[in-house]
């Protein structure tokens, strides 16, 4: 028989709709089989403890980024995160931080898929369509492949420091998915496109303390992205100064 053990959850709870209310901890002790993962205990609290606690959540493996949070300190999935991993039998809920609380673990995601939408996410063409898909190498695709495998979960966006003084700030999801298509041979926006990021609230505002690396649970790394775009943006200043640049229309 499998034997279940008793861990504390101390969830953060506050409804943007009671302005009154201060956020507050709610906790819940529970037993946890070996094997779940601290989503699937929040939706035993949800169903058998109090059905109010508010999170987001869809695919349960890892694909979606509905669940990100703070678990124990940690930005992380919760899908992923299994409760037997951590030394302690208590564990501390949080939402993700440099966005405002709808309710309890849910937070507001606007302004960090409007940065998204920003950069134009999506490749952008100016040849005419072709007969047949557009033929890539395997070099070709792997220049790109590691921002490819972003799944805009926003956990680098609440990990950023410069997001936390500064909410105009682009944000390292946006900037990884700018190099993405930058970096994909198929995309033909100019180089002057850059100029979208090209000031401090975009790729030179950027800290470089690699705290987004260290919370994508994709391994992901945004400030690659950022120092890529960066020294795009210095070539093609350079070669406009030098008179080479390229005709663009």
């Amino acid at each position: 028989m499998i034997k279940a053990s008793a861990y504390t959850f101390k969830i953060l709870r506050y409804d943007a709709r009671a302005p009154e209310g201060k956020p507050c901890f709610a906790t819940y002790r529970i037993n946890v089989i070996p094997g779940l993962t601290v989503l699937a205990v929040l939706l035993r609290i949800r169903d058998e403890l109090d059905g109010t606690l508010g999170f987001r959540s869809s695919c349960r493996s890892a694909v979606c980024g509905s669940c990100a949070m703070v678990i124990n300190g940690k930005i992380d999935l919760a899908c992923r995160t299994q409760v037997a991993s951590f030394n302690s039998d208590t564990i501390v809920l949080e939402p993700l931080p440099n966005m405002e609380v709808i309710r309890d673990l849910v937070v507001d995601l606007t302004p960090f898929w409007a940065m998204v939408e920003k950069i134009q996410p999506y490749l952008i063409r100016k040849s005419p369509d072709p007969e047949k898909e557009i033929l890539q190498s395997e070099a070709e695709r792997l220049r790109f492949d590691q921002y490819v495998n972003c799944i805009l979960c926003a956990c680098c966006y609440g990990a950023c420091p410069v997001l936390a003084r500064d909410p105009d700030y682009l944000g390292p999801a946006a900037a990884a998915k700018l190099e993405r298509f930058v970096l994909d041979s198929r995309d033909e926006r100019p180089a002057s496109a850059l100029a979208i990021v090209d000031d401090e609230k975009g790729v030179w505002g950027c800290d470089t303390v690699f705290r987004c690396i260290d919370a994508c649970p994709k391994d992901v790394r945004p400030t690659d992205a950022i120092v890529g775009l960066r020294q795009k943006i210095v070539k093609h200043r350079l070669g406009k100064w030098l008179g080479r640049g390229k005709n663009e229309t």
